[in-house]
């Protein structure tokens, strides 16, 4: 949805710095203050990757081993019944 709207202040921002906090700065510094978030973020983004990657294989090697006896089950399940049914 599209709200036309005019500024009274340009040269003047709000900044969230987080937990419901706002803080007046004026334009440069909440550019800075944006950029040294994204820093932030981007460095944290690197650093978790690799366990992130570590885990999703940890989940198919799991996701695998319970495919591979759930076909057991049936398997032993049917050549007992076959069995019975003889």
């Amino acid at each position: 949805m599209y709200v036309p709207g005019k500024l009274n202040d340009v040269d003047h921002v709000l900044v969230d710095v987080g937990t419901g906090y706002f803080v007046e700065k004026n334009v440069e510094d909440g550019k800075e203050f944006f950029k040294r978030k994204i820093d932030f973020l981007t460095k944290q983004i690197e650093k978790i990757q690799p366990a992130l990657q570590e885990k999703h294989a940890m989940k198919q090697a799991v996701v695998e081993v319970m495919n591979m006896k759930l076909q057991q089950l049936h398997s032993q399940q049917a050549s007992q019944s076959g069995t019975t049914k003889a």
